[in-house]
């Protein structure tokens, strides 16, 4: 029984250390620090970004994102756009072309084969770096082409980079502000929990300089530290950060270089990202475990933010089994209850959500709870597809509203 109950709250610990704990020591360690001072003035000479992009058919999204591009008030002679199509098979190819056949600065890559998004950030980053013509001070931005750049994101991206230490610069990313989804779905439950993790990551680049990965819509970092991603993985802009780490530079968030991204609202498109998502995400684990020591802030962050929370259901599974040994096998009145309560939060919470969306009534502590139970199954989903071995990094990305 004691065994059964130290598997239970060592559970149940390191559940409220990463998403309660975590997030409180955060604020208090960075309350007296500030983020980089060590920035570029506007006036001053700023170093040249080759701005990439990987797509695969964006034809509902690709040209506006163009021309937030275009309509950047980083300085044109320093700027020079980076597009590789992953062999596109609706309009986005003949869309890039269009826009960018009388432009000098947009070059474009329409691939022939389908190999996924890592290969192709790979060869068009190689040809960026080829371009450009101070590779010292040289800054790569990646981005997503759904998610539309401010006039002044790119500055407010790059301006870090002044300071030598600076390896990765993250994005403020927010709901469109011309866009209201309402509480359709999942809507509010995602743009939640995208602002708290830029919250988070915001906390960790004041506390440490060591912001677990980019959300990976949008950021910048400085290009010789870039290295390739292997083309197997699916979450590269993990790897990508991790490496800059490995290299001993540092990463932080901006809330002035703001992006917009729509959040979905549909449960089983979210459910099949996160999946993907996940068993990227223990790739990356299995890469970059020699992080986690010695302790320190990097292995502090790199455990409390991301691995706990990869093995969150895990935690849910251990605890809610030695709940269910501990009050029927050992009738214990307490942990019975216990059980009660984990089989009302994991099964009858949603069902009672599922009612409500009949009736089309939403109530929004129920839905993120139905959300958080979701996430987590495709956490536990993702985990044993890698296991079962990612061949390579092709996957059909989630629908774009038009």
């Amino acid at each position: 029984m004691l065994i059964g109950a130290i598997i239970f709250w060592l559970c149940v610990y390191c559940l409220f250390h990463s998403y309660v704990l975590y997030p409180i020591i955060l604020k208090v360690v960075a309350s007296s620090k500030a983020n980089n001072q060590e920035i570029y003035a506007p006036n001053e000479s700023l170093p040249s970004v080759s701005f990439v992009m990987s797509l695969y058919n964006e034809a509902t999204v690709i040209e506006e994102k163009l021309q937030t591009l275009f309509n950047s008030d980083y300085p044109k002679e320093k700027l020079n756009v980076f597009i590789g199509s992953d062999c596109s098979s609706d309009a986005t190819n003949e869309i890039v072309a269009n826009f960018a056949k009388d432009k000098t600065t947009f070059h474009f890559f329409p691939f022939t084969e389908r190999r996924g998004k890592p290969s192709v950030i790979n060869d068009i980053i190689q040809q960026a770096q080829i371009a450009a013509l101070d590779s010292e001070n040289h800054i790569l931005i990646i981005s997503d082409a759904n998610v539309m750049l401010e006039p002044f994101t790119i500055y407010e991206l790059v301006k870090h980079f002044k300071n030598e230490r600076i390896g990765l610069v993250d994005s403020n990313i927010q709901n469109p502000k011309t866009k209201v989804l309402g509480e359709e779905g999942i809507a509010a439950s995602e743009k939640n929990y995208i602002s708290r993790e830029v919250y988070i990551k915001n906390l960790e680049g004041k506390a440490w300089g060591r912001t677990m990965g980019p959300l990976g819509g949008c950021y910048a970092i400085r290009a010789k530290l870039f290295e390739p991603v292997p083309p197997n993985f699916l979450v590269d802009d993990f790897y990508i950060a991790m490496k800059v780490f490995e290299k001993g530079g540092l990463a932080i968030n901006d809330l002035n270089a703001i992006c917009y991204e729509a959040v979905p609202s549909d449960m089983s498109e979210e459910f099949r990202r996160k999946t993907r998502i996940s068993a990227g995400n223990f790739a990356n684990l299995a890469v970059f475990k020699h992080l986690l020591w010695p302790p320190g802030a990097m292995s502090f962050a790199f455990l409390s933010h991301k691995v706990l929370r990869w093995y969150g259901p895990f935690f849910i599974l251990a605890s809610y089994l030695c709940a269910a040994i501990l009050g029927f096998f050992y009738d214990n009145q307490f942990y019975f209850w216990l059980f009660c309560i984990e089989t009302f939060g994991l099964f009858g919470i949603p069902l009672l959500d599922w009612g409500f969306k009949k009736m089309n009534f939403n109530v929004v502590i129920i839905r993120y709870i139905t959300y958080f139970n979701a996430m987590n199954l495709a956490l536990f989903n993702g985990f044993f597809k890698y296991l079962k071995g990612v061949q390579n990094g092709i996957w059909q990305p989630t629908k774009r509203d038009s």
